[in-house]
């Protein structure tokens, strides 16, 4: 199955689904999930990528855990709204990961800023307790950036 449109993807999930949010960086896999019901995205695990075969068993064991009905997986757009360079790479990754899984409907949603936006979220602890580099090496970056890509989904269509 390739990506659905946003429209479609919302008629195949119930609307107490749950759903995997992903942010595909070339080092690491951000995961977050949300369950429609409450409609609160929460960042659940950034996975270190090694081979594909052990990322996509890692994706997979989050599918399974979390009774995953859908996957929102961020699209690098360029901020002129362009397909970005890395775009290609996330398709190509999702179709790579339906030949190794059971992957269940997924789309693609708009990413642009996310990481912006985590770093900014950064950028406002006071007593430096953390930054941008410490979030990044201890994983919270990717996590979260999944998490701002599934709610914005969520807030945009639901």
């Amino acid at each position: 199955m390739s990506s659905l449109e946003a429209q479609e993807f919302i008629e195949k999930c119930s609307k107490q689904a749950s759903l995997l949010g992903l942010d595909v960086g070339a080092k690491t896999i951000g995961l977050a999930v949300v369950n429609l019901t409450t409609g609160v995205a929460t960042p659940l695990q950034t996975i270190a990528r090694k081979k594909f075969k052990a990322d996509s068993l890692m994706v997979e064991e989050a599918i399974q855990e979390y009774n995953i009905d859908g996957l929102v997986v961020g699209y690098p757009y360029e901020m002129n709204g362009a397909e970005g360079r890395r775009c290609q790479s996330i398709r190509d990754f999702m179709s790579e990961l339906q030949n190794h899984i059971k992957c269940p409907p997924y789309t693609f949603h708009d990413e642009r800023l996310s990481t912006a936006a985590v770093d900014s979220y950064w950028d406002g602890f006071v007593d430096n307790s953390i930054n941008k580099r410490k979030a990044k090496q201890k994983g919270l970056t990717d996590k979260l950036a999944a998490q701002i890509i599934l709610q914005g989904f969520v807030d945009q269509h639901y």
